[in-house]
């Protein structure tokens, strides 16, 4: 038996809940992204991704998200936000982060990850949701700015069906901006529980 088939009994069991045997939900940071299409929980997974999660959180507690849109939705893929207004202007970001593709975890359904540019190291603010398994395209394989992969640091705990609602709104282009919803979806707040 697999480390990740273990790790789902175990997490569907209420056993485990991240990426490290022996994690408990109780010790890891959940928060709740408040949308104009719903409520979604997330549980962040600090283990696995330390720097990640850290660099999320000091966004959410200073209320960096409020106001901000997911405004990249791909059915059949993903949905992208967290960096951009709803007329797509960036918010101003700190510092990028190193990325933590390489800990072992999966771009499956239901997690959150963080966004880059070709650039391996370039996440700031902007993060994904996956509405399907994305394991195949988006996870580690190698060192190179292609292979290296997408940090996964989260898994949504509850409303699924908000993601999945987001996911088939409709989409059109704006500006450079391709795949943005026509009404846009904003994040009203993101708050540590």
């Amino acid at each position: 038996m697999s480390y990740r088939t273990l790790a789902g009994i175990l997490g569907m069991a209420g056993i485990m809940t991240t990426g490290t045997l022996g994690a408990s939900a109780q010790q890891n940071p959940v928060v709740v992204m408040e949308t104009t299409r719903g409520s979604i929980s997330i549980e962040l997974l600090p283990d696995a991704a330390p720097i990640t999660v850290e660099n999320f959180l000091r966004y959410a507690n200073d209320g960096f998200f409020e106001g901000t849109v997911f405004h990249r939705v791909i059915p059949g893929f993903m949905i992208q936000g967290g960096g951009l207004r709803s007329d797509l202007t960036e918010k101003t970001t700190r510092a990028p982060i190193r990325n933590e593709a390489d800990n072992g975890l999966s771009n499956e359904r239901g997690t959150i990850s963080m966004a880059r540019t070709s650039v391996v190291d370039s996440a700031t603010a902007q993060f994904f949701i996956n509405t399907v398994d994305n394991g195949r395209s988006l996870d580690h394989r190698g060192t190179s700015p292609r292979d290296y992969g997408y940090a996964v640091f989260g898994r949504v705990t509850a409303g699924m069906d908000v993601v999945d609602a987001i996911s088939g709104v409709a989409t059109g282009r704006q500006g450079p901006h391709q795949n943005v919803p026509v009404e846009p979806v904003v994040i009203n707040s993101v708050t540590v529980q």
